[in-house]
């Protein structure tokens, strides 16, 4: 974390954190060590068998460690009469909302999860006005979500979650099986849900939903390989590349420069960046 980072509170502390799948000789995730802040966007980055999945299931209890631990304001996830409140303060949303959505209307979508903790009919309606309108929901309450589009699944998805007020909202490549409209939808949600000081943790391939983040984790092969901010981890191209993963072209030409020795700042992520840069130097 940058200068300043450990003063904020820690939500999430992943403690050498190793996990195997049933019938696999090498770990998913191995000596895996993390700590979460309140109010931070954290991107999880990686190519496909990384582990950046699977380590976001351990945030909420989904899958338990084989050796080390994760801590949720303290809570072991090891600890079973704590998940009920660990998966409360930790909300999940998946790559399909289509395996999330249960009920036959978006209005009792987003009611399910609070009467299944027993909030009254009448706190739950509060709370139905209230997020339905933060994600522009309101219009769709009496429509049954299976006729919804990708992206109005998805915000759902994530209303229904927000509904419980969780400390930290976790999205497992919630924009993979969207149209570029929908990706937009739901990445514009994510930032707005930033801006209200949510904490979140975002999986995705997608480098340009990565630049956003405050900070961006790498795993390759089940292990943290960067960890940074986006100007820091995208400036390191070759080491990137190596393992598979792509570059937002505006940091791959600012990487080339750098190699050919142009003394260029990390922050030329962007075109923005490339045009604020070269306007100021004119």
């Amino acid at each position: 974390m940058g200068e300043g980072e450990s003063m904020k509170d820690i939500i999430i502390s992943v403690n050498n954190l190793f996990f195997q799948y049933p019938q696999q000789e090498q770990w998913a995730l191995e000596d895996v060590c993390l700590d979460i802040y309140a109010g931070e966007f954290l991107v999880l980055l990686g190519p496909n068998g990384s582990g950046k999945s699977t380590l976001a299931r351990h945030l909420n209890g989904l899958l338990l460690p084989a050796r080390g631990q994760v801590l949720v304001h303290g809570l072991s996830t090891a600890d079973e009469p704590a998940l009920w409140d660990i998966r409360k303060k930790v909300g999940m949303v998946f790559q399909n909302p289509d395996n999330q959505l249960v009920a036959a209307l978006v209005e009792e979508e987003i009611a399910f999860g609070l009467e299944n903790l027993g909030v009254s009919p009448d706190n739950i309606g509060e709370q139905i006005v209230k997020i339905s309108g933060r994600l522009g929901l309101q219009h769709l309450l009496s429509s049954p979500p299976h006729r919804l589009s990708g992206g109005q699944k998805q915000r759902v998805a994530i209303a229904s979650v927000l509904a419980l007020e969780p400390d930290v909202l976790v999205l497992d490549e919630p924009t993979s099986m969207l149209d570029p409209s929908g990706r937009k939808d739901v990445l514009e949600e994510i930032l707005r849900l930033r801006e209200r000081g949510k904490t979140i943790v975002l999986v995705t391939h997608d480098m340009n939903e990565a630049l956003q983040a405050d900070r961006v984790l790498v795993l390759n092969q089940g292990k943290i390989f960067l960890s940074g901010s986006p100007e820091k981890c995208f400036s390191q191209v070759a080491e990137l590349k190596k393992i598979g993963l792509g570059i937002p072209p505006a940091a791959e030409l600012a990487g080339h420069l750098r190699q050919r020795g142009f003394g260029l700042p990390d922050s030329l992520l962007r075109v923005e960046d490339w045009i604020e840069y070269l306007c100021g130097r004119s």
